[in-house]
C-alpha cells in the first residue's frame, strides 16, 4: 500500500516529513483494520516528494499545498466509510505536521486502486484472495 507524500520545500522541516509519513502508515493501517498485522505493516510503504516551491500549484499559482496519495488493491477500504476516514485522518496528520503553515482546503488526497491481480510484492502477482491469506496468515502467527 504505497503512500505518496507531495509537499513544496521548507512547508515540513525533514523530520515532520518523516513523522508525516509515519503517522499516515499508522492511518491507513488502523482504519483498515489491520494495526499489528505484520503482513501489512510491512508492505504499507511511502515515499516523500518535496518539490521546489514554485512547482506546486493552486489555481495556477503557487501555494502552500500538500497532496496525499494511498495505491491500495481493490479489497482494501471498499467502504465509502473507510475511505472518508482515512481521508479525513490523512489531513488532519498533514494539517497538524505543518503547524498553521498550510490551510486545510489546500490539502488534497486521492485513493487509487489496482485492479485484481495488479498488486505485486516482491515480483509476486497477488490476487485479492492471495492478499487475504496473507494477511489472516499473519494475524495467525
Amino acid at each position: 500500500m504505497p503512500i505518496t507524500l507531495t509537499l513544496p520545500e521548507r512547508l515540513l522541516s525533514p523530520e515532520a516529513q518523516a513523522q508525516a509519513l509515519a503517522r499516515l502508515t499508522e492511518a491507513v493501517l488502523d482504519v483498515a483494520g489491520l494495526t499489528g498485522n505484520a503482513f501489512m505493516t510491512a508492505n504499507v510503504i511511502g515515499t516523500i516528494n518535496v518539490l521546489p516551491a514554485e512547482h506546486v500549484l493552486a489555481a495556477g499559482k503557487p501555494v502552500a499545498a500538500a497532496f496525499i496519495e494511498l495505491k491500495l488493491p481493490e479489497i482494501a477500504l471498499a467502504t465509502p466509510e473507510a475511505k472518508r476516514a482515512f481521508i479525513e485522518k490523512a489531513t488532519d496528520i498533514v494539517e497538524q505536521a505543518a503547524g498553521g503553515r498550510i490551510k486545510r482546503e489546500h490539502i488534497w488526497s486521492n485513493i487509487v486502486y489496482a485492479p485484481e491481480g495488479a498488486w505485486g510484492i516482491a515480483g509476486h502477482s497477488y490476487s485479492n484472495a492471495d492478499l487475504v491469506g496473507a494477511i489472516q496468515n499473519a494475524a495467525g502467527s
